[in-house]
Formats: structure tokens, C-alpha cells, sequence
């Protein structure tokens, strides 16, 4: 068998493993670390807001950190995260000359504030707005519709990761 480049399979491997090590070295001194969970002021937080799956989401997400728990009620919980849902738009952006869609955009628009069991408030009402463009086609219709699914879903993904992190400490 020929050796590659006159090295032999454990100089290959010294060699890898110096420069993963040296990467290793060189990340550490920049100050990158890797995400950790969420650090929050609070130990069990009730979600007063409509059965909806922003809201399923993000209990799963908080419950997942392991560093809060979900409250039954406000009664028992130290913070109460407040909304009135979630609200999905769709709206035409562009058409051709003959009338048909081209072009929508998609949109979701979530309201919250954070409060204390006694009242008071830990978070002033916030809003976070994601909205993306999506192509169409009538021709393609039953795709565009699964494909407008795929994308609502990847941006109440991003909402809710933006609410666990102004959440947060």
C-alpha cells in the first residue's frame, strides 16, 4: 500500500489531533464557549396565554432547560408570562399582470410581558414580529401550502427562542 504523502496512519493521526487541540487552544482564548442553558430570575413560571403551538413550544422549551419549572397556576409561580397569543397573517405582496398571486408575505406577530407573582412587572409588554417573503405559484399550489407551513414553523421556532432569551437573566 502507498503512504500518502510519505506520512504513515499515526503521524496522520498526531497531526489531527495537534491541530484539533491547537483549534481547540485558539477558540477558548477568543472567549467562545458553547451555548449553555439559560440562567432566569425565577424557579417556576406560569404561562397565562391560549393553548396555541407558540405556546406548546415554548413550554417544552423552558420545561427542556431543566432550570425552571412550569407552574399550574399564578398562584403558585414566582413569574407570570402573559399573552394574548400569537397572531398569523398572510398577505399578497406582489401579482402578475393578469392577476394571479406572485409573491406573499407571511407573518407572526407575538405580544408578551412577564410580571411577578405579587403584580409586579419583571418585563414591560414586548412585541416580536417575524416576517418572511414567500414565492407562489398556482401551479404548485399544495406545495406552497406545505412549504408556507414549513416556514411559519421555522419562525415561531425563532420566537420562542427569542422569548426564552429576553426571559433569561
Amino acid at each position: 500500500m502507498k503512504q500518502l504523502h510519505g506520512l504513515n496512519g499515526s503521524a496522520r493521526a498526531r497531526r489531527r489531533l495537534l491541530a484539533a487541540a491547537g483549534a481547540a487552544l485558539l477558540l477558548s482564548a477568543c472567549g467562545f464557549t458553547l451555548r449553555q442553558a439559560p440562567d432566569f430570575g425565577f424557579k417556576r413560571i406560569a404561562l397565562a396565554m391560549p393553548s396555541t403551538a407558540l405556546a406548546t413550544e415554548l413550554r417544552r422549551q423552558l420545561e427542556g432547560t431543566g432550570r425552571v419549572e412550569i407552574a399550574a397556576d399564578a398562584a403558585h409561580a414566582d413569574a407570570v408570562l402573559e399573552s394574548a397569543g400569537e397572531t398569523r397573517e398572510r398577505t399578497v405582496v406582489s401579482v402578475t399582470a393578469t392577476g394571479e398571486v406572485r409573491e406573499f408575505q407571511l407573518r407572526i406577530r407575538f405580544k408578551f410581558r412577564l410580571r411577578a407573582a405579587d403584580g409586579r412587572e419583571l418585563l414591560p409588554e414586548a412585541e416580536i414580529l417575524r416576517q418572511i417573503d414567500q414565492s407562489y405559484s398556482e401551479s404548485a399550489a399544495l406545495s406552497k401550502e406545505a412549504e408556507a407551513l414549513m416556514l411559519y414553523q421555522n419562525m415561531q421556532s425563532d420566537i420562542v427562542q427569542q422569548v426564552i432569551r429576553r426571559l433569561a437573566k
